[in-house]
């Protein structure tokens, strides 16, 4: 254990790592590396593995300390020799940062500190080598600031606490008379770091460390141990990140952007986060640190000038205005800005995707601290991938693999109606740094947010600015709206992660939490109230705005053919009104793979038709019930299979048990009774003989079918009969008749005979026929074993992995949630098996079953219609395992469609 390689060296153009390397030096540090490989100007550094960080957890801190101690002193001498500094030296002082770098991209989830290796003596070094003493006690100031929060724990013990530093500060500048940070003298700065020391031991019992290397290891050890912070445990779950991943950290060389005019520091996209446009943007400070920009403390200006007139347009800026008060970083310091441009061309060509940068300018000198593929907008994503695929840089499959289905679904989804927006009221504008639209009431803090959205509310998160602290709250929200923080901040770089609505730096507002209140102008909104956000725009409307259906544009178009063409894997939907299968045909899905006829008797007037068979005593009584449900389910379907022109539709038949359809209320079955004609003790008695200790396991599925054939012959002459009118309409028709819960052969053959008897008698009364299949769900577990019995006499098979999941496990799917988050939280699950279907299990049966009735019959349709169809990862296995097709609700056709070109292109790999 003691000599593995545990630690890797940049700098000075040369590294041990690459690119190549991130899931051993995580995404931030093979950057780093491959930066310096390159020619990009990186301050040196070293990178702590991520296996170091999985020892830490597996034999704790002293452990790793001991494997570590002569690797980390020789790494921080490798930085001396670069630099010619050295660290805690007080005439020649060297000051280094601490950062993590999980080989998945986690903005703000764990933990970072800046300006390590100060103490009363090393500060007035660095004010003599400078020859700036308000710089190096601002950055003493900082440090104390950031190590006391990260590794010292002095955070706030209410969530309407102030932040116990940020209290003392408040006090200063209250005291001094001044309302900026950057407003305080070199002696408040000097006070401030007193106080916060103060305020360290009197919270920890300590003095706040002064040996460098004390301070250095304090500092690894609470990054290592972010990996486990509550935010980052909550963001890996929402992202589907491993946690036995484990991060790097990363240690450089302080490179300073507060040092005075002729320093900055910012944060830079390579294209547009939000829309995907080809435009070099984002945000800089002149004289700050790196934290300055995202935090929203201060107004960042924009880098380009382009970017700077569009932000000066929204804010209602004249140009004489912008450019002597606001100007772009291309103007202040253009020829900085010259090398940026040059730079940030050479990362995307070699990287071949859009790039999040962060620099700082140090007294003229330009410094790269770290690049990363940048999270974007679905719709960002979409068009970065196409472009890429028009510019030639990329292959079909590359771009196929570039934008993730889940992410589709920000694109499917309503915006604000055009017309609704005519009458609507703006109360103030901001930022718009995530685009979509969203309504909801406002609340202020993360757990409200997370309470409400239980409650099944839908909520606006309000804040002065967010912190990694917020993630649960803006995890919940329709949208995030913040009166500070530009388009590199906190809150809009997590929104576009998210594909959450979201508006930055609307400066018009003014955010109470203690009173739970945001002022706009005179206009005062409390927490509850409504308001809507366009995140497209920057504007802020009070009240509630109609929203209407997405307009796909010609990029998504695009991408959507280009996995139509490398697919084997077709998409249909599940789908059972007229208006859901235009929906889902609209969105590219080839045909119907689930049509729950139960859905269609729920209206007044079926409803009352099916009571009335359910009431029935004698088949008599219910084929008269079921001659008025005949014409009314025929004309369902003609609707169905019109919408679905030429297309397959696979028509269950009536699966759920008979009580579901009856009143369970005592004034329900009075009321039922009035209508049908009949004494309250007739329904009364009727629902009693229908009730079932276990319902899902009862009288339903085929078991009605063989029960009572009579709504057997119903359907079928319903479906069929709704073709052969179609069919003189000249309509073209694909009908697949499904048998659900079969689990024997002989029920699915006593059904296959009755619907194929029904059918003959009507092709003879019509004097004409069509083609039709009948099939199966294989949806319990006995089906997919016995699958080549019942394959032979079978035209296809869709598995119904919903009730196929719930009968695996032994979990009901209605009250699963009593025990499910326990089983998610403690490891027993890693996902929740009726959201991404379980491969090892269910996926075995679901193999096994294909498998059986291929040897049965090789011509047979396979298929999946349970809502993992929609699922990306559940769609590759669907590809894996030689399905026809998957099924799966209209919106997320056109994620199925992705993930299952995606699924071909990693196959062919």
């Amino acid at each position: 254990m003691k000599n593995k390689k545990r630690i890797y060296t940049f700098g000075n153009g040369s590294a041990e790592g690459n690119a190549q390397m991130r899931d051993l030096l995580g995404g931030k540090g093979a950057n780093l590396a491959e930066m310096n490989r390159i020619g990009v100007p990186v301050p040196p550094g070293f990178t702590i593995s991520t296996e170091v960080c999985t020892e830490y957890y597996e034999r704790g801190r002293e452990a790793v300390v001991a494997d570590l101690k002569d690797d980390l002193m020789a790494a921080v001498k490798h930085i001396e020799t670069i630099m010619g500094f050295k660290f805690g030296d007080v005439e020649n002082p060297l000051l280094v940062s601490v950062r993590s770098g999980s080989r998945a991209s986690m903005p703000g989830m764990m933990d970072t500190i800046l300006n390590l290796g100060l103490n009363d003596t090393v500060v007035d070094g660095l004010a003599r080598k400078s020859g700036n003493e308000r710089f190096a006690w601002d950055s003493y100031r900082r440090f104390v600031q950031m190590y006391g929060d990260v590794v010292l724990g002095m955070k706030p013990v209410n969530k309407d606490d102030i932040d116990p530093f940020e209290a003392i500060i408040e006090e200063v500048k209250k005291e001094a008379g001044v309302k900026l940070d950057n407003e305080l003298t070199t002696d408040h700065l000097k006070d401030l770091v007193k106080r916060f020391k103060a305020a360290v031991m009197k919270a920890t019992g300590h003095d706040f460390p002064t040996d460098p290397y004390e301070q250095l290891w304090g500092a690894i050890m609470a990054v290592f141990g972010s990996w486990m912070n509550d935010r980052a445990i909550l963001y890996r779950k929402m992202e589907g990140i491993p946690d036995d991943w484990g991060t790097a950290v990363n240690v450089q060389a302080m490179v300073f952007g507060n040092m005075g005019d002729t320093s900055a520091t910012g944060v830079a996209f390579t294209r547009d986060a939000a829309t995907g446009e080809n435009l070099f943007n984002g945000e800089y400070l002149v004289n700050a640190q790196g934290e300055d920009v995202v935090a929203g403390i201060r107004t960042p200006q924009e880098i380009t000038i382009e970017g700077s007139r569009r932000w000066a347009e929204r804010a209602g800026i004249d140009e004489a205005t912008r450019k002597a008060q606001y100007p772009s970083m291309e103007e202040t310091f253009p020829n900085i800005y010259a090398e940026l441009n040059a730079i940030q061309h050479k990362l995307e060509e070699h990287y071949h995707d859009m790039q999040d940068l962060e620099f700082t300018v140090q007294e003229g000198k330009l410094w790269l601290l770290q690049t990363r593929n940048g999270k974007r907008t679905g719709q960002a994503m979409v068009k970065i991938a196409m472009d890429l695929l028009r510019d030639k840089q990329i292959s079909e499959e590359e771009a196929l693999l570039r934008v993730e289905p889940a992410k589709l679904d920000e694109l499917l989804h309503p915006v604000f109606d055009k017309k609704a927006l005519q009458s609507a009221k703006v109360l103030s504008k901001g930022l718009p740094a995530s685009p979509g639209a969203a309504t909801g009431q406002i609340v202020f803090f993360a757990d409200d947010a997370a309470s409400w959205h239980e409650q099944g509310k839908n909520v606006i998160m309000v804040r002065i600015e967010t912190s990694p602290e917020d993630l649960a709250g803006m995890s919940v929200a329709q949208g995030i709206l913040t009166a500070r923080g530009g388009m590199t901040s906190h809150a809009a770089v997590v929104a576009r992660g998210m594909g959450k609505c979201c508006i930055t730096g609307a400066g018009g507002l003014i955010v109470d939490y203690k009173a739970r209140t945001v002022t706009i102008d005179d206009k005062v909104l409390r927490e509850g109230d409504f308001i809507s956000i366009n995140g497209s725009t920057g504007e802020i409307y009070e009240g509630q705005v109609e929203t209407k259906a997405a307009e796909m544009d010609a990029d998504f178009r695009q991408l959507m053919e280009l996995a139509d063409k490398h697919s084997k894997l077709a998409v249909r939907t599940n789908a059972d009104t007229p208006h859901d299968a235009a929906t889902a045909r609209a969105f590219g899905a080839v045909g119907i793979g689930l049509c729950r006829t139960e859905h269609m008797f729920f209206e007044d007037n079926k409803i009352k038709a099916m009571r009335e068979m359910i009431l029935a005593t004698d088949t008599e009584g219910r084929r008269k019930a079921l001659a008025k449900l005949l014409p009314i389910q025929t004309e369902d379907f003609k609707g169905i299979f019109r919408a679905m022109k030429g297309l397959p539709v696979t028509v269950r038949l009536l699966d759920p048990p008979l009580h579901e359809f009856v009143p369970q209320t005592e004034s329900g079955q009075v009321e039922l009774a009035k209508a049908m004609g009949v004494e309250p003790k007739v329904v009364h008695d009727r629902v009693e003989q229908l009730h079932e200790l276990n319902p899902m396991l009862g009288h339903r599925g085929c078991r009605l079918g063989n029960t009572y054939p009579e709504i057997t012959e119903m359907q079928t002459r319903a479906i069929l009969g709704a073709c052969l009118e179609l069919k003189k309409e000249g309509i073209e028709t694909h009908p697949e008749i499904m048998i659900p819960l079969v689990g024997v052969v002989e029920e699915f053959k006593q059904q296959a005979r009755v619907i194929r008897e029904t059918a003959e008698a009507l092709f003879k009364e019509q004097g004409d026929r069509i083609d039709f299949l009948v099939g199966t769900m294989i949806e319990v577990p006995r089906a997919a074993l016995t699958a080549d019995e019942i394959g032979k006499e079978a035209d296809f098979f869709s598995f119904g992995t919903n009730d196929l999941t719930q009968m695996t496990f032994g979990y009901s799917r209605d009250d699963v949630n009593t025990f499910l988050p326990t089983y998610l939280d403690k490891k027993i699950l890693k996902v929740d098996p009726f959201q991404q279907l379980d491969q090892r299990g269910v996926g075995q049966l679901v193999q096994m079953g294909a498998e059986k009735g291929r040897s049965a019959k090789p011509t047979i349709k396979l298929g999946i219609c349970g809502e993992h169809g929609g699922d990306p990862s559940s769609v590759e296995f669907c590809h894996r395992v030689g399905l026809n097709y998957v099924s799966c609700s209209p919106f997320r056709v056109p994620i199925a469609r992705l993930a299952a070109a995606r699924a071909a292109v990693e196959d062919k790999k």
